[in-house]
């Protein structure tokens, strides 16, 4: 003889909207911890300090859709970024060098942006 289960499932529509803000703040609020965690690591090239300081920066436009990014808009950041061959001056920012994001992509702090960002959504999310 067959066994036979049915369940019903209501769906708290308030709370899952609540947790989709959540959610894009935990997002923003990782990508400025990593922007602060970059300027602190002292990784970026460094003269007058204008490419780092005042050009960098999270630009949450696309966050609807999930995407942050973090853009420099100076216009030499692309060719220093590309090219870590470059003998960079490391008078102002002692780690200073191209590829500045490879350690949060692929290197020792790779782990940064998850446990951050699964940080803030426990936090905000009342976990």
């Amino acid at each position: 003889m067959p066994n036979y289960v049915s369940s019903w499932v209501s769906l708290n529509y308030g709370r899952l909207t609540e947790l989709d803000n959540i959610t894009l703040a935990a997002l923003e609020l990782t990508a400025e911890a990593l922007h602060t965690e970059v300027d602190n690591a002292q990784v970026m090239p460094f003269d007058t300090g204008n490419m780092q300081n005042a050009q960098t920066y999270v630009d949450t436009t696309d966050i609807p859709n999930g995407n942050v990014s973090i853009v420099t808009g100076s216009p030499q950041a692309r060719r220093l970024y590309y090219h870590p061959e470059y003998d960079f001056q490391t008078v102002n920012n002692a780690n200073a060098g191209g590829r500045w994001f490879d350690s949060w992509i692929d290197g020792p702090y790779k782990d940064f942006c998850p446990k951050t960002f699964a940080a803030f959504m426990a936090k905000m999310g009342g976990h």
